[in-house]
């Protein structure tokens, strides 16, 4: 074989070497969560992508698993605690009994304030709970806001005035929460936002709990005539990665990461509250008729719910409990 018949055949093996090489300097970063591709989280999600790897040069793939196409919400921690996948997305309360001091942000009208919900990525606050998370064997990266607009739908009459919850079968989301509409005379009963529409089109339930936007995303109107909308209860998603493929990382690449994963932070404010205006106006034009809570209204909710909340989270976090809740204050 001539020389000049083999540059071809040269050329083909020295681009396939290049492609090996290139591929081999990639790391892919995949975030296993549960939220559909409308939910806004997915936009900010994919805005942290663009921007890590705008930050790495393409060196670091940032690849997006929603609606539990890796694991379900429940086997997100262990699955990335194990290695198995890189990073996850949870619901801060998702952690249950295992940190229960994550589930401080439901306690009633304690953390519905914007400006402290601006400073809480860097708060001493937030630091514990990262140590919490570390001690559980996963690292904390980003702590994204979701909602802090609570909407009480209903059917019948609208739920106003704390006496109008006396004896209405109403959609609760967890232990925790459920000592607040207790209180109110309410009966309380938990179960997955997938299932509330049906219970509430049957009957099972009078009135539903949930975020604003997902009361919109979720079809309530259909089934639910009155709204009262207040900032009861304050939600994050936040990520996680596993502890030992992070350390392996270049530290530029890590930077990189927590750069655009502060950003992040910052861009899910001016966005949760935009979709939330948006789904105000969108109940609204569906035909629902939604009452915004006046700050008298806030505090009386707050007078009445916000003890038995605390007297349970107290309990089911007797270590760090009090010191959340102290620092919370703080934020």
């Amino acid at each position: 074989m001539s020389l000049l018949s083999s540059r071809p055949l040269l050329a083909a093996v020295v681009a396939l070497v290049a492609a090996a090489s290139a591929s081999a300097q990639t790391t892919v970063m995949r975030i296993s969560h549960q939220v559909p591709p409308a939910h806004h989280m997915t936009k900010l999600l994919e805005g942290f992508a663009a921007d890590v790897k705008a930050r790495t040069n393409g060196q670091v793939e940032v690849q997006l698993f929603g609606s539990e196409q890796l694991a379900k919400a429940g086997e997100n921690f262990p699955q990335v605690a194990r290695g198995n996948i890189e990073a996850a997305m949870s619901v801060n309360f998702q952690w249950g009994t295992t940190i229960p001091e994550m589930s401080v942000t439901l306690i009633p009208y304690a953390m519905g304030d914007l400006e402290r919900i601006k400073r809480f990525p860097t708060s001493e606050a937030r630091r514990f709970l990262d140590d919490k998370l570390a001690a559980r064997g996963v690292k904390s990266v980003a702590w994204l806001y979701i909602t802090r607009e609570t909407i009480v739908t209903s059917a019948r009459k609208p739920i106003v005035a704390l006496d109008d919850f006396k004896g209405v079968k109403i959609r609760g989301l967890n232990t925790l929460t459920d000592n607040a509409l207790t209180a109110a005379g309410a009966a309380p009963s938990a179960m997955p936002g997938s299932e509330v529409y049906q219970a509430l089109q049957s009957g099972v339930l009078d009135a539903g709990l949930t975020d604003l936007s997902a009361a919109y995303s979720r079809k309530y109107y259909e089934v639910q005539k009155f709204g009262t909308v207040g900032p009861i209860f304050t939600i994050y998603f936040h990520m996680y990665v596993n502890p030992a493929w992070y350390a392996k990382l270049a530290p530029a690449h890590r930077q990189a990461i927590e750069a655009a994963a502060a950003k992040a932070e910052q861009d899910a404010i001016g966005v949760t509250e935009a979709t939330a205006a948006a789904a105000l106006k969108d109940l609204q034009a569906k035909g629902m008729t939604v009452h915004v809570q006046s700050p008298q209204e806030q505090a009386t909710w707050r007078a009445l719910m916000e003890k038995p909340v605390v007297d349970a989270f107290l309990k089911s976090a007797p270590e760090g409990g009090a010191k959340i809740i102290d620092l919370m204050k703080k934020v």
